[in-house]
């Protein structure tokens, strides 16, 4: 498989975390994109990468609404999608293109998350997709890759395009579809897909009120985009960022605690 032309270091993701605080962590995730109404019905996937396993990840069972993720019912899956442990449920065939082919061939990744809300699915439609001139898209400039819409992401030979499409960046915009973003743990990837959803949300409302955009120098988007980077090279700021939006999720949800 031709996977990228960039080399990638491998940031050795989550060092340190067992399987069960792994599933924890991802089952909070799943409940707080539920909580901020990110949800589709019962499609998407978030993904984690399993210590000690050949590629091995952590995804939600198909059926089953994020709401009803827990860490007991995650899937263990191999690449190819199938399950490499016994469950009750089965994984959603249109995860493991996309999820597996990743975890397979960027080291550097931890966690996948993949989404379609109606902020990110509009922007998405156009042709210059995520604008980097507001707050949040400024922070993604250098880091979003794009791919042609193919149809469902259910075939294996749309795996070497789309990591191809994604190469060494952190943000994939799927086109006409959704986006799909990636990190070194949950909440890396959880302050990146936070990022994205307001980037979107922003473009879409300035895109309602007549008059042109204010359009920022790159030199600006640069320096905003490092410093960003610098926010992310601090892993404590989005693990402090993630706890306390479960902290948050869990006092007003107690059926999340």
């Amino acid at each position: 498989m031709n996977t990228t032309t960039t080399a990638i270091k491998d940031a050795t993701p989550m060092a340190g975390m067992t399987e069960e605080e792994l599933r924890v962590q991802l089952a909070d995730f799943y409940h707080l994109v539920s909580y901020l109404g990110w949800t589709e019905l019962i499609f998407n996937h978030i993904s984690v990468r399993l210590p000690g396993e050949d590629h091995a990840y952590l995804v939600n069972p198909m059926g089953l609404h994020y709401d009803e993720v827990t860490p007991e019912n995650l899937l263990v899956v191999g690449v190819d999608g199938k399950l490499k442990r016994e469950s009750p449920y089965r994984p959603n065939p249109a995860g493991f293109a996309l999820h597996g082919v990743i975890h397979e061939h960027r080291p550097d990744v931890g966690c996948i998350a993949h989404t379609h809300t109606t902020p990110i699915s509009a922007i998405v439609m156009k042709e210059a997709a995520i604008d980097h001139n507001n707050f949040n898209g400024a922070q993604l400039y250098g880091r979003v890759a794009y791919h042609d819409f193919e149809g469902i992401t259910i075939y294996s030979d749309e795996r070497d395009r789309m990591l191809k499409s994604l190469g060494d960046k952190h943000v994939l915009v799927l086109r006409n579809h959704g986006i799909a973003v990636c990190e070194a743990d949950i909440p890396l990837t959880f302050f990146l897909l936070w990022t994205v959803q307001r980037a979107a949300e922003i473009q879409c409302a300035a895109a309602a009120i007549p008059g042109p955009n204010v359009q920022l120098p790159e030199a600006t988007k640069r320096k905003c985009a490092e410093d960003a980077q610098r926010l992310k090279d601090n892993a404590a700021f989005a693990t402090l960022l993630f706890d306390a939006m479960v902290r948050k999720m869990k006092r007003e949800r107690p059926e999340f605690a």
